[in-house]
């Protein structure tokens, strides 16, 4: 498949999940796209190595979740742990190769994103992206999520570990109002049921990737009303 095909099959997906992403975005997502493609022969960033493939896998993949998304940013509230004053900021854990983080930072320029990761090398990829993207709201973070002290309005996974997992390790990076939003394939009913008291899962929001015919859903997740901020 040409770039130009690859950019016409992007642009008719972000289409399809209605977006409204302007010829920039879609500029900055290609570039990702030739970003990843080039530091993956060298880092091993992804097991996904055909263009195509990463396409569908991986960037329209993570475009399915921003309408989600952005419907969840228009409540975050003002908050006592925030100044109203900046942007929401959300933490992607185990990024790995910028996804969905990059993929969040290009479609919604007004939230601060960190991509947080163990793995150095992983981090610098990050930087390196916002740098070649121009992208002021990313940032590349090489640490363990349970160094984190945030706060953050939201906190995303994809393909990153058990929910009990990832909420338990995150938790101490969350402001009072914030959701956790873990992307995951189908919907996972035994690690929902292994959560711990002081998570509620308040929504499974089933996901359609234009070209994928596989199952996709977000888990989205919150402390119950009154509950306390948890330590990891």
């Amino acid at each position: 498949m040409t770039a130009q095909a690859l950019q016409d099959t992007l642009a008719e997906g972000a289409q399809a999940l209605g977006l409204g992403l302007g010829s920039a975005q879609i500029g900055q997502l290609m570039d990702f796209l030739a970003l990843l493609q080039k530091w993956n022969k060298v880092y091993n960033l992804t097991a996904v190595r055909d263009p195509q493939d990463m396409l569908t896998h991986h960037l329209l993949d993570s475009l399915a979740a921003v309408p989600p998304l952005r419907r969840q940013l228009a409540q975050v509230p003002a908050d006592l742990d925030a100044n109203p004053a900046l942007p929401p900021r959300l933490l992607d854990v185990g990024s790995g190769g910028g996804l969905p983080g990059v993929v969040f930072a290009i479609c919604c320029p007004g939230l601060d994103v960190s991509c947080v990761d163990t793995v150095a090398k992983k981090a610098a990829f990050i930087q390196q992206a916002a740098v070649t993207l121009r992208l002021p709201n990313l940032h590349g973070i090489h640490a363990r999520v349970e160094t984190l002290a945030g706060p953050y309005d939201l906190v995303s996974c994809r393909a990153f570990a058990s929910l009990p997992d990832f909420t338990t390790w995150s938790s101490g990076a969350m402001a009072r109002h914030a959701v956790w939003l873990a992307m995951k394939g189908k919907r996972p009913d035994d690690e929902i049921a292994a959560l711990p008291a002081g998570v509620q899962v308040f929504h499974v929001e089933p996901l359609a990737v234009p070209g994928l015919d596989a199952e996709r859903c977000i888990v989205w997740m919150r402390r119950p009303a009154g509950a306390p901020p948890a330590v990891a």
